[in-house]
């Protein structure tokens, strides 16, 4: 049976990720040992016995669940046969290595210095994020508009995780302000995330600057199959497109329930999980469409 393979972003990371692959693989051992070389540290030390603080800080959280993500597709060996791969905001990353038009040293490398441009730009200027459930997408599109109008400020849609489910970003005062015209017009929910900068918004152009250059200096290549990106939610093979969208991704929204849509419009119906705990996709991916079929590796 056909499958697509997707990748999971901050906040599916865990306490000990890895260490029992690790112990029992010798395929993830290789891979979790390539990256504390390519790294220079032993990250690995840090996925297995850090505590969850330890893992919620980017410039360890992004790194890990790329990690993570290729060691346990490395344990199929030559049972990994994607018709597509996809991966949510950073697991886009570990979606065009799996789809090999990355390799996965060049893959860590961007992912490092992404989480590391993204972490500075955090410090430089430190933004939130906020989760909005039971409103439509256009409902919510529409309040971000008008407080970013009636303040001069930025706040934007960040994640289309699911119908129903959006995640904002931007500043403090924007964001903060947004969540109570969100509450007035019938959101279930609007709450502030844990997180520490404003993701996937314009206060991210910073980083994007920096990203841009890496990538830009990579080797990206055909690959196995089709990789469905954030920016556009639409399928690419073409290693210039990619590039392109991938650096817009940084300051663009993740458009997840339109990136499902279109999987599934393709004829897309089964799904396997690569990465973190294994279920917050798969969660996702159920509320988009209720009958695609989803397992975690």
């Amino acid at each position: 049976m056909s499958k697509a393979y997707v990748f999971p972003g901050q906040g599916a990371q865990y306490e000990g990720m890895g260490k029992d692959i690790y112990m029992n693989d010798s395929a993830a051992r290789h891979t979790i040992d390539l990256a504390d070389k390519i790294l220079g540290y032993k990250i690995s030390e840090i996925m297995f016995e850090g505590s969850a603080d330890d893992l919620k800080e980017t410039r360890v959280t992004q790194p890990a669940l790329f990690i993570h993500a290729l060691a346990k597709v490395s344990m199929l060996r030559d049972q990994f046969k994607p018709i597509a791969t996809a991966g949510h905001s950073l697991g886009e990353f570990s979606a065009l290595v799996a789809a090999e038009i990355l390799t996965f040293e060049s893959g860590l490398q961007l992912v490092y210095k992404r989480a590391m441009a993204m972490q500075d730009a955090c410090d430089a200027d430190p933004g939130t994020m906020a989760a909005v459930l039971g409103l439509d997408d256009a409902t919510v599109e529409r309040i971000c508009d008008e407080v970013s109008d009636d303040l001069d400020d930025i706040v934007v849609p960040a994640n289309y995780n699911c119908p129903g489910q959006l995640v904002i970003s931007g500043t403090m005062e924007a964001v903060n302000a947004a969540i109570e015209k969100l509450k007035e017009s019938g959101a279930k929910r609007a709450v502030l995330l844990p997180v520490g900068g404003a993701f996937h918004s314009p206060l991210m152009e910073p980083a994007q600057a920096e990203l841009e250059e890496a990538i830009n200096g990579t080797a990206f290549r055909k690959g196995l199959c089709p990789v469905y990106q954030n920016f556009t939610s639409f399928s690419s093979t073409d290693p210039e497109e990619i590039k392109a969208n991938l650096i817009a991704q940084l300051t663009g929204a993740v458009k997840w329930t339109q990136t499902i849509e279109n999987m599934v419009k393709d004829g897309i119906m089964n799904f396997v999980e690569s990465g973190g705990t294994g279920k917050v996709l798969s969660g996702l991916i159920k509320k988009v469409n209720g009958e695609a079929i989803t397992e975690s590796l």
